[in-house]
Order: C-alpha cells, then sequence, then structure tokens
C-alpha cells in the first residue's frame, strides 16, 4: 500500500483552490491511479480526508467534497463491496443540504448511480433516500446551470436505473419533479428534462397513478416550450441543436396517451399558425403522438383532424408547377409551403393507418364524404389541358391526387372505398367504358381517342393507380387472395387495364410533338410503367398488354430521339421495370423484358438502322443494362461483339464511322459498364474479357490504317484498357501482361530483345536502330502504348515478366519519341517496385536501384547535363548514341525536351513512395531552367552533325523543365493514382515543398536574366500551387514576395494565364486563412497593387474576378493598415463596373462598397 505521504500533497494540491487547474487534474489522476492500482483503498483515502470533508471552512470542505467525487468517477469500472458503496451514498446524501458542497455531492450521488451491477451497484434503498431527499432538500430552479444540470442528471439515472425506488414516493414526486422543470430554460438543461418526463410516465403508467391526476400540470410545462424556439445555429455554442431539440420534445409529448386531451388540441391550434415552422413542427408531432396515442383516443379528434390536415395539403406553392418541364419529374421544392404539404400527407397516412382498425371511426369516410374534395373533384378532373387549368385549380388538383392517394396506400379496406368512390366517375370522364378497346401493339390501331382526354381525370388516375401499386407491393404473397375478390379495387383495375392503357399511350400519340402536352405525356409514360410493375399474381394486366406497353415504350427509345422529354421519361420508365423485375425476381416477366426490351435496345449498335446520335445510343443502352445483372450482362456481350465487329473496321479499314462508333463504345464501357460492375460485383470477369478481346484484336489486324481520328481512338482505348486492367485481380493481371509482351516482342517490327543500343557494335548498327524505332508503323505504336497503358495499371505484387528489357526499351522511346503514357508506365514501375524481389518468381527481376541504373544509364543524364551529374555512379550514354538520337529526332533540343518528360514522370513515381533520388532528378531540372546560351557538350555536338536547331528550341526546353515540377506534384488522373494502385507516401508533397523551396528562393534571387527568372517563377508557382495550402500558409512570410513577382512576371503571356489564376487561388487561400494573416499584414501594400494589376487581366475572367473578391477580403484588415490604399482601390474598382461578363460587377459592387464603408 502507498505511504500516506505519497499522496497527501496530491489531496493538498487539488483542495488548494489557488493551484493551476492543470496541476490539481494530476493530482486528481494520481489519487485515482493509486486506487485502480490497488495501491491505495478508498476506506483509507476517505479517513484520512475526513478533516478536508467536514471542516467548517467552506472552500476546503466544498473541494474536499469535489475531490472524493471526481476520484469516484474516474474509478467508476472498480469493483467497490456493498457497504462502501452504502455508505459513500449515505454520506453524499446527506452533504446535498450542505449547498457550498452541492456540486461535489451530486456528481459523486451521480458517479455511484451509474455504477454497473458486476461492480458494486447503489442498493435500491439508497436510491429512495437519495430521491426523497433530493426532492425535500433542493430548490433546483435557484442553482446555477451547472448544479441544475447535475441535479436533472442525477433525476434522470434515478428515473432509468432505479425506477421502483420511486414508486412509493408517488404525488409527491410528480410534483417535485414538475416544481423542478419548471421555468428552465437552458438548452442542455432541457434536453434532460424532456427526457425525465418520457422516463417518469413510464414509472407511472396507472391511468389512476400519479401521472394520470398530474398529467394537466405536466403537460402545462411542457406546452409553453412548443414550438421551440431557438436562436443558436451553432451547435458548438452549446453542443444541442434546435432540431435535438424539438424531437427530444416531441418524444416527450408522445410518451403518454394521458397527454392526449391536452396535447392533440394544442398541435392543431398550432396548425393554424402563421408560422411555417410551427405548422411543420406540429405536423410532426401529431404524426407521433398518433403512432403512441391509440386508436381510441386519436378516434376523438378524427373530424379536426381531417378538417386541419387538408387544410395544410392545400398549401402547396401554387408558384409550382406539378410537373417541371426541365427535369422531366413532379417538382420537390424545398418551399416551406410545399415541406407542410408533404409533412401533411405523411400524418394523413399515419392517421389513417391507426384508425384503419377502428370499428368505431371510418376516417376513410370522412374522405370519401367529404364536400369540400367532392367540390374540387367535379371541378378539376373535366379540365382538359393542363396548360389551362388556373394556379389555384392546380393547387387543388395536386390536393385531391395526394389525399386519394395516400388514402389508397392505407389498406385494403381503404383502397376500395376510394376506388369504389372515384375510379368508375374517372373511366367515365375519360371516356372510357369495359367495352373500350385493349392496348394490342400487334393490331392496326392508331391509339386515338376521338376527344383529347381530360388532364385532371388522367392525372388523378394515375396517382391512384400508383397507390394501388405500392400497396400491392407491400402486401404479404398470401394475402393476394383477399385482395382478388369481387367489387375490389383489383377486379376494377383488371376490367379496365386494357383500356386505360389504350388511354394512356394515346396521350404519347397526340401531344407527343406539343410542348403544351408534356404534362399529359408524363402522366402516360408514369402510367403504362405503374401498370407494368405490378407483383405477381396482382398484375391487372394480361400478359399481352404487358408486353405491348414494353414494345411502345421501347418504339419511343428507338423512333423518337427527337422528342427528348417524351425520349428522357420512356428510358427511365424502362429502367424502373427492369428493377422492378431484378427487385422482385419476377422471372416470367424477365424474359419478356430481355427478348422486348434489352435485345431490341442492343439492335441500336447495328448502328445501320437508326438515326440516332450516338451519344443517345449509348445512353440507352448503358441505361437499360442498369436495371439489373442480368440485363447488364447481356449488354456487355453486346457491346463486346460491337467492338469486335467496329475494331476491324476501324484500324485496318480506316472506316470513320466505325472509329466514331468504337470511340463511343469504349467511353461507354469506361464511363458506364466497368464502373456498375465496380458498385455491383463481378467487374473481374467483365474487365478480363474486356482486356483479352483487345489484345485478341490488336493480334488478329496485322496492319492499321486508321484516319484523322486516330489519335482519338487510340486515346479511348488507352483509358477503357487502364480502367479495365486496374479493376483486375493480382492473378489475371498476370494474363493480360503476358498476353500483352508476347504479342509485342513477337512482332517483326523492331527487336524488343535487342533494344539496347549500347550492345551495337558499329556506329551504322546504332543509327540503324535508332531509325527502325523512329520509323514505327501505326500498329506498332498502338502496341507500345496499350502495354504501357497496361503497366500503369497494374497492382504492386504483379510481376513482370522481362523487366530489364522493358525498361531500356521505354527509355529508348521516351528519348526518341517523347511519348507520354510510356513515361508514364516508366513512372509507374518505379513507384510500384518491389521493396523485396523473388528471383525464384521472375528471372529477370533486380532491385529498384537497378532498375534506376538502367534508367540512367539509357541516357537521361548525358542528353541533359555532361557537369556535376557526370560524377554519379550512373554510366552516360556514349558520344555517338547522343549523335545517333539527335540525327533521327534531328534536334537536340528535342531529344533534351524528351529526355525531361521521361524524367518527371519517373520523379513522380519516386517523389510519391517517397525514394531520396527524386531530389537529384529535381536538381537537374532546375539546372535545365539555369541555362543561359549553348547546353555545354550535347548542343555543341549535335549543331556539329544535326541541323543547328538546336537553339530554336532552347525556351522550350526551359519551359519544359518548368513544367515538369507540375508533373511531380499534380495528381493525375491516368496514373499514379489510387484508382491505378500508385504506392503514395503520407505528407510526400508537403516533404518535397519544405525541400525546394529554399532552392527556388535563392535560385530566383541570384538570377539576372530576365528570362530565367521567368521560367523559375513557373516553376515556383506550379509547385507551390500544387502544394497543400496549409504548408504554404506555414511559410507565407517567406512566399509572399516571391509569389507576387511571380503574379507580375507570369500575367503578361497569355500562355500563362491558367498558372497565373492558379497563383491567385494560392494567394486568396493565404488571405482568407487565419494563420496567414500575420503575413498578409506584413506585405498588404503590395498585395493591394498585384490585385489592382489584375483587375483588368483581358485573358480570362475569373482572374478579374477572384482579383475582387481577394481585394474585398482585404478590406477586412486593420484600418490603419489599409486606409492609405484605399482611394487606389476605389478608383481602380470604379473602373470595372462597366465589365463586360456579370459576375465581375457584382463582384467589383460588393468590393467597392466594402472599401467605401471603411471607417476608423
Amino acid at each position: 500500500m502507498a505511504n500516506p505521504s505519497s499522496w497527501i500533497p496530491h489531496v493538498e494540491s487539488f483542495v488548494d483552490s489557488s493551484r493551476p487547474s492543470n496541476q490539481q487534474d494530476a493530482s486528481l489522476d494520481a489519487v485515482a491511479a493509486l486506487l485502480k492500482n490497488d495501491l491505495l483503498t478508498i476506506e483509507t483515502l476517505v479517513r484520512e480526508m475526513e478533516m478536508y470533508l467536514t471542516t467548517t471552512d467552506n472552500v476546503i470542505r466544498s473541494r474536499g467534497v469535489l475531490l472524493l467525487a471526481e476520484v469516484l468517477k474516474r474509478i467508476i469500472s472498480k469493483p467497490l463491496d456493498s457497504a462502501t458503496i452504502h455508505s459513500l451514498m449515505g454520506f453524499f446524501t446527506s452533504r446535498l443540504a450542505d449547498w457550498q458542497a452541492l456540486r461535489g455531492a451530486l456528481l459523486g450521488c451521480l458517479a455511484l448511480l451509474t455504477r454497473k451491477t458486476n461492480v458494486g451497484r447503489v442498493l435500491d434503498s439508497d436510491s429512495t433516500i437519495l430521491a426523497n431527499s433530493f426532492l425535500q432538500t433542493l430548490q433546483v430552479q435557484s442553482l446555477a446551470f451547472h448544479d441544475r444540470k447535475l441535479c436533472f442528471e442525477v433525476l434522470a439515472c434515478l428515473l432509468d436505473h432505479y425506477p421502483d425506488a420511486f414508486v412509493a414516493l408517488g404525488d409527491h414526486l410528480v410534483y417535485g419533479i414538475c416544481e423542478s422543470i419548471d421555468e428552465e430554460k437552458d438548452p442542455r438543461c432541457l434536453m434532460i428534462t424532456f427526457h425525465i418526463v418520457e422516463s417518469l410516465v413510464k414509472v407511472f403508467p396507472d391511468p389512476f397513478g400519479p401521472v394520470a391526476s398530474f398529467a394537466g400540470d405536466l403537460f402545462e410545462i411542457l406546452g409553453r416550450y412548443f414550438p421551440i424556439y431557438f436562436t443558436h445555429p451553432n451547435k458548438d455554442d452549446f453542443d444541442v441543436t434546435r432540431d435535438d431539440l424539438s424531437r427530444a420534445l416531441m418524444y416527450a409529448f408522445s410518451s403518454t396517451p394521458f397527454f392526449e386531451p391536452f396535447a392533440i388540441p394544442l398541435l392543431l391550434d398550432k396548425l393554424s399558425s402563421s408560422l411555417p415552422q410551427a405548422k411543420l413542427d406540429s405536423l410532426k408531432y401529431l404524426s407521433n403522438c398518433t403512432l403512441h396515442y391509440g386508436m381510441e383516443r386519436i378516434g376523438k379528434h378524427a373530424k379536426s383532424i381531417w378538417s386541419s390536415l387538408k387544410d395544410s395539403i392545400c398549401s402547396f406553392d401554387p408558384k409550382q408547377p406539378l410537373f417541371s418541364l426541365n427535369s422531366n419529374l413532379p417538382e420537390d421544392t424545398a418551399s416551406k409551403e410545399n415541406e407542410i404539404t408533404k409533412e401533411a400527407l405523411k400524418c394523413l397516412q399515419s392517421v389513417m393507418c391507426q384508425l384503419d382498425r377502428s370499428n368505431d371511426v371510418s376516417f376513410v369516410s370522412l374522405i370519401v364524404e367529404d364536400e369540400e374534395l367532392e367540390m374540387i373533384f367535379k371541378s378539376t378532373t373535366r379540365d382538359r389541358s393542363y396548360k389551362d387549368i388556373p394556379i389555384e385549380s392546380k393547387t387543388k388538383l395536386h390536393a385531391l391526387g395526394s389525399i386519394l392517394s395516400v388514402s389508397a396506400k392505407v389498406s385494403n379496406t381503404c383502397c376500395n372505398r376510394v376506388f369504389q368512390s372515384f375510379f368508375p366517375r374517372l373511366m367515365d370522364i375519360l371516356g372510357i367504358s369495359l367495352g373500350s378497346p385493349s392496348l394490342d401493339c400487334n393490331s392496326n390501331d392508331n391509339y386515338g381517342f376521338i376527344e383529347k382526354l381530360k388532364f385532371g381525370a388522367l392525372y388523378v388516375c394515375v396517382e391512384l393507380l400508383d397507390a394501388c401499386r405500392d400497396l400491392a407491393v407491400g402486401t404479404e404473397e398470401s394475402l393476394f387472395q383477399s385482395i382478388i375478390v369481387q367489387d375490389s379495387w383489383f377486379s376494377f383495375l383488371q376490367n379496365f387495364s386494357g383500356p386505360l392503357a389504350r388511354a394512356f399511350v394515346s396521350t404519347l400519340i397526340t401531344t407527343g410533338n406539343l410542348e403544351s402536352g408534356e404534362a399529359d405525356i408524363y402522366c402516360g409514360v408514369k402510367g403504362l410503367q405503374i401498370l407494368a410493375t405490378f407483383p405477381g399474381l396482382l398484375m391487372p394486366t394480361s400478359n399481352t398488354s404487358y408486353e405491348s406497353i414494353l414494345k411502345i415504350l421501347v418504339s419511343v427509345i428507338t423512333t423518337c430521339c427527337d422528342k427528348r422529354f417524351l425520349w428522357k421519361l420512356a428510358l427511365k420508365a424502362l429502367v424502373e421495370i427492369g428493377t422492378f423485375i431484378e427487385k422482385f425476381h419476377e422471372s416470367g416477366k424477365r424474359i419478356s423484358y430481355i427478348n422486348i426490351v434489352v435485345e431490341e435496345i442492343l439492335m441500336l449498335l447495328s448502328f445501320d438502322n437508326y438515326d440516332m446520335p450516338l451519344p443517345l445510343r449509348m445512353e440507352a443502352i448503358s441505361s437499360i443494362g442498369a436495371a439489373g445483372p442480368s440485363f447488364m450482362l447481356r449488354v456487355v456481350q453486346g457491346l463486346e461483339e460491337a467492338i469486335s465487329a467496329n475494331f476491324l473496321e476501324a484500324t485496318v479499314k480506316g472506316n470513320l464511322k466505325s472509329v466514331e462508333i468504337l470511340i463511343c463504345l469504349q467511353e461507354c464501357y469506361s464511363s458506364h459498364v466497368l464502373p456498375w460492375f465496380h458498385k455491383t460485383g463481378g467487374a473481374e470477369e467483365v474487365a478480363l474479357r474486356f482486356a483479352v478481346n483487345i489484345w485478341d484484336q490488336m493480334e488478329k489486324n496485322l496492319t492499321f490504317n486508321i484516319g484523322i481520328q486516330g489519335q482519338v481512338l487510340l486515346d479511348s482505348t488507352m483509358t477503357a484498357m487502364r480502367l479495365a486492367v486496374g479493376g483486375c485481380m493480382q492473378e489475371n493481371q498476370c494474363l493480360i501482361v503476358q498476353k500483352a509482351f508476347d504479342l509485342l516482342i513477337s512482332t517483326t517490327s523492331f527487336p524488343l530483345k535487342e533494344s539496347d543500343p549500347f550492345s551495337m557494335s558499329t556506329k551504322l548498327e546504332g543509327l540503324k536502330f535508332y531509325q527502325d524505332l523512329s520509323s514505327l508503323s501505326c500498329r506498332d505504336e498502338w502496341l507500345i502504348l496499350l502495354f504501357a497503358s497496361v503497366l500503369i495499371a497494374l497492382r504492386p505484387q504483379t510481376p513482370l515478366p522481362e523487366v530489364r528489357v522493358i525498361l531500356k526499351f521505354f527509355m529508348v522511346l521516351i528519348l526518341l519519341k517523347g511519348h507520354i503514357p510510356v513515361a508514364q508506365a516508366v513512372g509507374s514501375m518505379i513507384n510500384k517496385w518491389p521493396v523485396k524481389i523473388n528471383t525464384m518468381e521472375v528471372s529477370s527481376s533486380c532491385t529498384l536501384e537497378e532498375a534506376l541504373e538502367i534508367i540512367f544509364e539509357m541516357g537521361l543524364h548525358s542528353v541533359l547535363d555532361n557537369g556535376p551529374l557526370r560524377k554519379s555512379n550512373y554510366m552516360d550514354l556514349s558520344r555517338e548514341s547522343v549523335s545517333n538520337l539527335c540525327l533521327i529526332v534531328g534536334s537536340s533540343r528535342l531529344v533534351q525536351i524528351h529526355a525531361i518528360v521521361g524524367l518527371a514522370w519517373i520523379g513522380k513515381g519516386l517523389l510519391m513512395r517517397g525514394h531520396d533520388k527524386v531530389k537529384e532528378i529535381s536538381l537537374l531540372l532546375l539546372k535545365c531552367l539555369l541555362l543561359n546560351g549553348d547546353m555545354e557538350m550535347v548542343t555543341s555536338m549535335v549543331d556539329t552533325v544535326g541541323n543547328g536547331k538546336g537553339q530554336d528550341t532552347q525556351p522550350l526546353l526551359a519551359r519544359s523543365a518548368a513544367d515538369a515540377f507540375h508533373v511531380l506534384l499534380s495528381d493525375s488522373k491516368e496514373c499514379l493514382n489510387k484508382k491505378f494502385h500508385a504506392t503514395i507516401r503520407l505528407l510526400y508533397k508537403q516533404h518535397f515543398f519544405s525541400t525546394m523551396m529554399p532552392i527556388f528562393l535563392s535560385s530566383i534571387k541570384e538570377s539576372d536574366s530576365s528570362t530565367t527568372r521567368a521560367m523559375l517563377y513557373r516553376a515556383f508557382g506550379h509547385v507551390i500551387c500544387s502544394a497543400p495550402l496549409v504548408a504554404v500558409v506555414s511559410e507565407a512570410k517567406k512566399l509572399i514576395p516571391s509569389l507576387l513577382d511571380g503574379l507580375s512576371m507570369l500575367s503578361p503571356d497569355i500562355l500563362n494565364k491558367d498558372l497565373t489564376y492558379s497563383l491567385l487561388l494560392v494567394l486568396s487561400g493565404i488571405i482568407m486563412d487565419e494563420n496567414g494573416k500575420e503575413a498578409i499584414l506584413e506585405y498588404a501594400h503590395g498585395i493591394i497593387i498585384h490585385l489592382i494589376r489584375l483587375l483588368s487581366y483581358p485573358h480570362m475572367m475569373l482572374v478579374r474576378e477572384t482579383a475582387i473578391q481577394c481585394l474585398g477580403a482585404m478590406s477586412g484588415l486593420p484600418y490603419v493598415r489599409i486606409y492609405p490604399m484605399r482611394a487606389q482601390v476605389l478608383k481602380s474598382v470604379s473602373k470595372i463596373l462597366d465589365d463586360k461578363k456579370r459576375n465581375v460587377r457584382l463582384e467589383a459592387s460588393r468590393c467597392r462598397q466594402a472599401w467605401a464603408s471603411l471607417t476608423s
């Protein structure tokens, strides 16, 4: 056991109120640790603390009690015997009368009450004594916030965990709780008080008990808080929001049926409030109370509830249309009026569900016999055209359709009653009778009606059908027979479904070309969709009618692409039908759907029979496939066949139409098919088939003859290949890599295994080797670039065959042609290179250091540098090889630019994995930026043997070196990302930024050439624009001068407009960041001057707009610092108030107002 002298100082430290809080906390933790480790017992602690717990010094006594309570809180999981808990509980209960020590007493009680049974729990008798003492001693509302909150927490804990302790207290308890919670205002306390009421009513559920007796008093207290009025939008202020409070109050309202006589009248009264939020809350509360009060109590208010709900439902915003002609769907607006309508409909459904089982009250009778609803029905259902319906009538029509729909969804009984009252009359208004012809796609019927169908009746009819379908879907199959009876809604619908489907089709034909008929079209398509999505035995239409519906919708897709509204709705309807079939496993319907819909839609891949644009065909095909796995598998099969058929035509015969088709097919694969399979599962097999199919096509077709769109086709093929390979697991990736490599080495156009130019014995052999590679055929180019795409997407664990040969070959290609995909492939290989190599698995394997040696042996250093890096361990390319390269390419500078492209992507791969060699590459790139004049050995050599074009491309070389820093740090969509399994070290951008920034700043400072400085600023800009803002802000004081100089130097050149905008965004980020305020203040004048210069930037509107926004933000700086610039800013901003772009004018107006209102 610990010696008292070792822990008493901790007690003294905590009791001493003058000690710092952190020291007191440390002392508390030290004492708790001793107790947890059994080095101190609670009995010893209490005994040694007797003086602090009983002293007449109020401060010391309160601190002592608080110490004991806090210690118990920290050892809540440590077992204590019942005698100890009893003794402690008695002590804290007695201290409730000691108001100076009240906080400690309450905290101690709470710590003991919340203990679990397995570690020692407070006895029921002790909890009863505590409750009694609490009610007799404490006047809760006279206490400060923290003490009140603790009081409520103690009460809540007692009610939740020791309810039996309260039973004997009866009326005294209820009255005491009413007194304690009355007039509470703090939101944090209110959350607990509402819960206390909810728990209290569970203790006394007896209809003759205390809660029933005091129900009026309790609800009077609760009712004062409704509706919740809470003015603190931020949860951080009180750790509670208005929604939290409102939800807690709602649960208290609905906690007991005893509140019904008081709650329902209050809620109905608030429904007439002019405050939208009060109406919304009333409806939510009413729905919740309905579920808990029981049908007998709710039934007493049925008429009042119906009347109030009817008024709320009719509050649909008349400014909003029933149908959004832009979105093709009913308008789902966020206006308060429409929120109220939606909530009222939910409430109506809740009430009807509750009262549907009642024998005394038939709520559906109130609806179908309502005189006002009957008047609405008669006045709105005979309107012929949606466009001609007055706004007020549209509101009533929406209310009628919604009410009938919600009512019919409640139960089979309600649906029958609604159908019997309204459906026959709707059929009469639409001119449909039992003898009307049914839908038959095989007949010569033109689906015409003598008169145009009345829109009002059509709309209500569709709403009723929708309700029936939802009811049928939610009905258990065992109950189907109870629905299929005479005079039921199902029998009505079954008798009229054929003529009704024909009527829906007629709306597509008679109004399909009229803008004013879009509402009719919507109803027609939706009606057909609903009729086709009834489940199993409750399908009202015949199989013939069902198939006719599918055929008609498909015919819209194939023949009406010029009617976009109709086309989009028909496609969506077909997708919904397919989704329904898959969701409910309708096997019979699935066969019809595949034969009629999927197969017919796949006919669009023939591309000869339809005039539909390619993008629409792909949208239709991918959308239908996405309806379900069985449909997508068939779509994939069709796409694969189409890709194979068009590949030959496009690549060998040069058919431009096939090229265009193939591009669309592959984009569909990349954008829709593969993502869908990744989301739903099964992507592995589909991706493997696609990749292997492409390589099979490459193997079959030995000569390529692609026209002007060849590069676009190659790009789309490479993208699809990357995505397909990236989605495969290691085993399948191995198969694809091996197949691609075997095809690559089997070509006779170039000797891949002899791709090491250093092995050539004579200059003529080396020159011939480079000539062969520089004149690759179109097919060879495709093979190389597709193979590069495969390598880009591989997982790090996937082994590569002949990696040394691949690296050497790719490095020569980079120097000769500067292929970016090849450079990206090498960068990806280096990035994912395994740390440990299994030499037994891959005979040609090598370590990362060996791979880097191979890369630099191939001449990257020699081409770019003959200086300090010459001393590296890498073997340089020979003079003859450099000469051969430059002779073939035609310019030393182009070879150097190609080398920079390779270095940039290789460096990116190294940087992302955190390899130190990236610094060497960065310094080499930086040296290219600093060159003035000739490029030492390489340039002079090539100008002697070449055509002397080196000098013409000097600025391009420096620009390429500067842009290489953008490659190093920017995020790439094509490679080296998570999608393609890149190795990514944490904070690699911050590390590179902190390493290179001092070098850039010193180089800029030492440079005396304006051209060199411009390129340095370009590279500097790429680095800070791609670096995380938090890293830039931390160095803002050092960076802002160079950032401003860079803006001045780069902005005049139109080629730098994107970089100028990016730099301005970085400056904006610093201005808006709190941590950057100090640096902004220091350079405020310079920043404002540079921003003023950008106000008239001619090359990009976004630069002007952002510069104005930055100036506006600068107006928030201290008055003394910016006031001297006020006149100049106002003058400059006034000049752009007539800018040709509206956004710029608006920002200028705001900025001028901000600066004009500056006062000391």
